[in-house]
């Protein structure tokens, strides 16, 4: 009877310990069958604290863990694929060299200049309106132009509404920054937005823009918060003009062949995360700016926010370059944009 028992008690706990191994792994197994195993290679011309690079480390962290690590995500910044060559990286990825990018709206123009319909000069009051248009409408857009040259698009985040900085004085009035010398972006809108207002564009590198300043070869400078604080320029500039006279953003594509290769699952689940990182990135940026915009007052960098009376006599200036930009993207982009709407001009 003693040995029939103990036969018993030894049968229960084999299969009591088979069960709780048989537990612990149902769940790896369950995401082997439900995800493929992949590697997407991923490249943005951002730093390591860029908000693209920040973006991107996030999709790659929110799909690795649904994918239970089949679906990994190797990201590259600071255009390192190609040897710092933003437009080459550009063209990898409408080839299909590349599998992802993260790019502004502004490079990705070097495929098609529709794609930098957003930054004609106040399209946007706010953040949350560019959200807005762009989830509704803009989006679709982006989609549609992407496609003719071999890309998908899966979703955009903030770079900045962008601002002005200088040392000479501050800046209320289009008088004020008669003959500044300010640096700018390589972009034609840049250089032609600024000489609407008399002011003297000046094309630098980030790179040399600190020491530029530090040495009086520039006056001042346009950029959001976030990389102002990044660059350090709050510490070698006197004044800023909030006017969030453009908004620039990020555009994160991928590869239609390389898309087309994944299962459904796998197709969905990239869509849904990056959709997820954006959200997260925009929210993080726009959170990030209030609290950057406090510092800078605290450290002493006198803050000018211009009144819609005031703002409205450097729109004036600029309204003949905004009917030349929209004739030059064309109805269609201006529509999916809203910027036809003059009345929020």
């Amino acid at each position: 009877m003693r040995r029939c028992m103990t036969a018993v008690l030894l049968f229960l706990a084999m299969i009591f310990i088979l069960s709780g191994c048989g537990a612990q792994r149902e769940e790896p197994l369950k995401n082997a069958y439900e995800y493929e195993k992949v590697r997407l290679v991923m490249t943005a011309n951002g730093t390591d604290m860029g908000i693209e690079t920040l973006t991107a480390r996030r999709f790659a962290e929110l799909v690795d863990k649904e994918s239970g690590g089949n679906v990994q995500i190797e990201f590259y910044p600071n255009d390192e694929l190609t040897g710092g060559n933003t437009n080459e990286a550009v063209r990898s990825l409408s080839e299909g060299s590349v599998d992802m990018g993260a790019y502004v709206s502004g490079t990705m123009s070097l495929l098609d200049s529709r794609l930098e319909v957003a930054t004609i000069p106040w399209s946007f009051s706010s953040y949350q309106e560019a959200r807005k248009v762009i989830d509704e409408t803009g989006g679709e857009f982006y989609a549609k132009v992407l496609a003719d040259y071999g890309l998908i698009y899966l979703g955009s985040t903030h770079n900045a509404m962008r601002q002005l900085s200088n040392n000479r004085n501050p800046v209320r009035t289009p008088v004020d920054l008669r003959d500044m010398k300010i640096r700018v972006l390589g972009g034609d809108i840049y250089r032609m937005f600024f000489s609407a207002l008399d002011a003297k564009p000046v094309p630098l590198g980030w790179s040399e823009l600190n020491i530029a300043i530090r040495q009086g070869v520039i006056e001042g400078q346009e950029n959001g918060f976030f990389l102002m604080q990044s660059g350090h320029l709050n510490e070698i500039q006197k004044y800023m003009t909030v006017w969030n006279y453009l908004y620039e953003n990020y555009l994160f594509v991928i590869n239609r062949k390389t898309f087309d290769r994944l299962e459904p699952k796998t197709q969905v689940l990239i869509r849904e995360k990056m959709l997820e990182a954006c959200e997260w990135s925009r929210d993080y940026l726009e959170a990030e700016e209030e609290q950057i915009r406090k510092q800078f007052v605290a450290d002493g960098l006198k803050i000018i926010e211009l009144s819609p009376k005031e703002l409205e006599l450097f729109k004036e200036l600029v309204r003949p370059l905004r009917e030349e930009l929209k004739a030059k993207y064309g109805a269609e982009a201006c529509k999916a944009f809203r910027i036809d709407m003059e009345k929020k001009f």
